[in-house]
């Protein structure tokens, strides 16, 4: 199957097909006589789980690494826990992070005025960093 048809069985845009193929996280796709991509029922599955390791929010880096070890029958379970183990502890930091934004963003609106007065203590906590 071509790129177009690839890219709607695995929900991938074409452009990202391509993005993947050059930064290595998928082989280079096969090529027709004509010199168009053309895939697999095999490589839309790899795309399908790209798809979903990214919605997880997998690098690319991690993805590559992921669709290493999903094709790897020799592959330990233990070394796909380390690397999910490592994604959650970097969510659970961006979590705190973004809690840690919204306190202080909550900290700003509740001591702004919201009236007709031009002070403001969303901008002046905004200008104080």
């Amino acid at each position: 199957m071509n790129i177009g048809q690839a890219s709607k069985q695995s929900g991938i845009s074409s452009k990202m097909i391509r993005y993947y193929e050059k930064i290595g996280v998928l082989d280079t796709a096969k090529r027709s006589n004509s010199d168009y991509r053309m895939y697999s029922k095999e490589d839309v599955e790899d795309l399908s789980f790209l798809r979903h390791a990214r919605d997880l929010g997998f690098s690319s880096k991690q993805m590559k690494e992921l669709l290493y070890l999903r094709k790897n029958t020799n592959r330990q379970s233990a070394d796909v826990k380390q690397l999910t183990q490592e994604h959650i502890d970097t969510l659970n930091q961006k979590i705190a992070q973004l809690q840690e934004m919204v306190d202080a963003l909550q900290n700003s609106f509740d001591n702004c005025a919201g009236d007709d007065n031009a002070d403001c203590a969303i901008l002046e906590d905004i200008g104080q960093g």
